[in-house]
């Protein structure tokens, strides 16, 4: 089996509250990525975004890696991971420092992030991301890229993401187990993000809401910076559990009706159609109207697009987003919930699938593989980012060494 260093591999797992997915791709020439392997496993041990039984959720993990290096004919040693649930929390923060050189320089820059991140965070916190949104230098402000420019004071407004240090930790452990290590935890809206935006979106403002099993992530952005996240507890498992309840199915009875059957606006569904519902107990199936089932998921998408709407008026950014919604995850695929979403947002929507990607991108053509391609969007990003880094420190030692051999001879 090829060894990951010697295919400069990125391996993103997205253990879902339905599902984990682990997708291995390759980084080409051209700086795209090219998926080689993809493994899928129905995700036990899990509920809204954290563990609740570790055992079962390193089983799952386990085999949806095991299919993926076995697609992908290699060894992985570590992976990104997405992480999601109530206890993710964002703040915005701002930081000040004066320019050295009267040229603002990449130390500056990361010394005004440093600036930033510097606010007291509860020590049973983990910091997850600081974005920078903008800089200010002495009177200019809205600065995307200030290095280069002259100054005497720098300010940075950031974006600060933390989650519960002992919720992070389970799902580091999960996978430590099953001999891999952890090179990052991502928030799943964040990396969604990467995998389903346009740059004009971003600008524009947008609001991707990823409908997941358990959980709603959320990611705000405007004028091409993230503005604000949130993580809202319910998903699509509610559904599922209402069609169990209501029809008197099992659960995974329940699932597969939601999958084939359902439609989030009733007015889009014949009277005439029918399907088949199997029953508890060895009972024999009936056959009820498909009608009857979209009234019942109709007010479920109701309080779960009220649930968002509530969210984006509360974050103060509504009127800033443009380019409207755009719906990823497994439960935005439902039919008629992109109808549903512009009829009660009043705002273009859209259903999200991962752009920018090669090899056996069939595979993951699917709002439901937002998340996992997003993590390989983001752990190229960084990989880029820390091979300038040492470029830069590089060339930095070598003009250091050049000028004190010419001070010398």
């Amino acid at each position: 089996m090829s060894k990951p260093a010697e295919r400069n591999l990125i391996v993103g797992l997205d253990i879902g509250t339905s599902q984990v997915k682990a997708v291995v791709c390759e980084v080409l020439d051209d700086d795209q990525i090219s998926i080689v392997g993809v493994g899928t496993h129905a995700s036990k041990g899990m509920d809204k975004g954290g563990v609740n039984d570790l055992n079962l959720v390193v089983k799952s993990v386990q085999r949806a890696v095991n299919e993926m290096e076995l697609m992908a004919d290699c060894r992985v040693s570590s992976v990104f991971m997405s992480i999601s649930g109530r206890h993710v929390k964002c703040q915005n923060e701002n930081g000040m420092v004066p320019i050295n050189n009267q040229e603002v320089t990449q130390e500056d820059v990361d010394n005004v992030i440093h600036a930033a991140r510097s606010v007291p965070i509860a020590a049973e916190r983990r910091l997850l991301h600081v974005l920078p949104q903008e800089f200010t230098i002495d009177v200019q402000e809205g600065i995307k890229n200030p290095i280069g420019m002259s100054g005497v004071r720098m300010e940075a407004d950031a974006h600060i993401i933390t989650c519960a240090d002992d919720m992070a930790k389970n799902m580091v452990k999960c996978v430590e187990r099953c001999e891999l290590n952890a090179d990052q935890l991502i928030f799943s809206a964040l990396a969604s993000s990467y995998a389903v935006l346009t740059d004009d979106e971003r600008e524009l403002g947008v609001c991707v809401v990823d409908i997941g099993g358990g959980t709603m992530d959320m990611v705000i952005y405007t004028d091409g910076a993230i503005r604000h996240t949130a993580v809202i507890p319910v998903a699509g498992n509610q559904i599922t559990s209402d069609i169990a309840k209501i029809f008197r199915t099992p659960i995974s009875n329940a699932e597969e009706i939601k999958i084939n059957y359902a439609c989030a606006l009733k007015d889009m569904v014949s009277m005439e159609d029918s399907i088949e519902v199997p029953s508890v107990g060895g009972r024999p199936a009936r056959v009820m109207s498909r009608h009857t089932l979209a009234e019942v998921i109709e007010p479920r998408y109701q309080e779960l697009f009220e649930l968002v709407h509530d969210e984006i008026r509360a974050s103060g950014l509504e009127e800033q987003i443009a380019a409207g919604l755009v719906l990823t995850g497994g439960t935005a695929k439902m039919e008629g919930a992109v109808e549903f979403a512009e009829e009660l947002f009043q705002m273009p929507v859209r259903v999200g699938k991962p752009i920018n990607v090669k090899g056996l991108a069939e595979y993951v053509d699917d709002a439901g593989f937002a998340t996992v391609v997003g993590l390989l969007q983001y752990g190229k990003a960084q990989t880029d980012n820390k091979n300038s880094s040492t470029q830069k420190s590089s060339e930095s030692l070598f003009h250091r060494v050049q000028s004190w051999f010419k001070g010398e001879f």
